[in-house]
């Protein structure tokens, strides 16, 4: 969510062209829930959040700061696919249109 009100489990599908990451319900839907830019934004791994919650922080985090600095902290399934994400969406940051 938000702001880390609450976290809400998303489907991402990651597009180089035009360069976003967008969000789906994942019990179904064609619409995307919204989209993030990716075009010149900044991604990076979040060790360490003084106000979350255990199981919000076990070095699974990942923060994307877009070109319009809009920050939205997102939580993968395990540190490897966190890392997998992280390069995906630098490349696609560098390099989509």
């Amino acid at each position: 969510g938000h702001r880390r009100k609450n976290w809400k489990v998303r489907k991402f599908v990651l597009r180089e062209d035009p360069a976003y990451l967008h969000y789906y319900d994942p019990a179904g839907g064609e619409e995307p829930l919204g989209a993030i830019h990716l075009r010149g934004c900044v991604v990076t791994a979040v060790e360490d959040m003084p106000d979350s919650k255990k199981y919000d922080a076990d070095n699974i985090l990942f923060e994307i700061i877009t070109a319009n600095d809009i920050h939205y902290y997102l939580q993968a399934a395990s540190s490897a696919e966190r890392t997998e994400w992280i390069k995906a969406i630098q490349a696609v940051a560098r390099t989509g249109k």
